[in-house]
């Protein structure tokens, strides 16, 4: 700043700067003003896959922590036993995959009653840190942790970076659905863990062919897995999951 500048001119420029800072555009690069609280999963929280309505899959996909469906039967699980890598495969009732699947009806339905209780606690959060960011575009952005906030479709064009630290929260509402393209990655710096990750959705999620997805997904209907896509999180779906030869890896404790 020019020493000889006018206390006009100082002001001018103070009040440039702040605008600046609060622009919608550079919020990403900003902090958050409150410590978000984790989710809490409950008994939903050893699953990698839970669905209220089934789960298809084209073979072979590599599931690593619990999978289970509720209240629809086990015969919705179109897994199969050499594909859970690690973890328990529960069903409703003894028309699950054999020989591997568990029935216990009475741990899916507390499980699936968590989930929606988790979803419900993400979508209530209230003052979110930033809202409406990029009109819904996030993909080339770095995000901070806080709570963030969309009335439409979220897009993950190309990819996108959560930077902080092993106790920092990102938490993701979502009015629309998520929507991530083919071959691009969220990626965790600085120690994050995919853990304290939470996207709850509205709408459809659609994880593109061979893109790589970090965190907990807490859905209220479709979660299409396509082709080749990994996940290091949960995938948790108040309808279906549709999975095309993936890895679903259960995150970190």
């Amino acid at each position: 700043m020019n020493r000889f500048a006018t206390k006009p001119q100082v002001l001018l420029l103070a009040t440039i700067l702040s605008a600046l800072v609060a622009a919608p555009g550079l919020a990403s690069a900003g902090t958050s003003s409150r410590i978000q609280a984790p989710v809490k999963l409950g008994s939903a929280g050893t699953f990698a896959l839970l669905s209220k309505t089934g789960i298809t899959d084209v073979y072979a996909s590599v599931i690593t922590g619990d999978v289970g469906a509720s209240p629809i039967t086990g015969a919705a699980i179109g897994l199969t036993c050499g594909e859970i890598a690690a973890g328990i495969l529960y069903t409703v009732d003894a028309a699950g995959p054999l020989p591997c699947s568990v029935t216990a009806a009475t741990l899916l339905t507390s499980a699936v009653s968590d989930m929606e209780a988790a979803y419900t606690d993400a979508a209530g959060r209230v003052l979110p840190d930033f809202t409406e960011l990029g009109s819904g575009e996030i993909g080339g952005r770095t995000l901070v942790p806080g709570l963030y906030k969309w009335g439409i479709d979220v897009k993950i064009s190309t990819d996108v970076t959560l930077a902080g630290g092993p106790t920092d929260v990102w938490i993701f509402q979502v009015s629309g659905g998520v929507h991530q393209a083919s071959a691009t990655r969220v990626t965790l710096t600085g120690g994050a863990l995919a853990k304290n990750v939470f996207w709850q959705s509205a709408g459809a999620v659609s994880i593109g062919t061979t893109a790589h997805f970090e965190g907990v997904m807490l859905a209220k209907t479709l979660v299409a897995v396509k082709t080749g896509a990994s996940v290091n999180g949960r995938v948790l779906a108040q309808t279906a999951v549709t999975l095309e030869k993936n890895t679903v890896t259960q995150p970190a404790p």
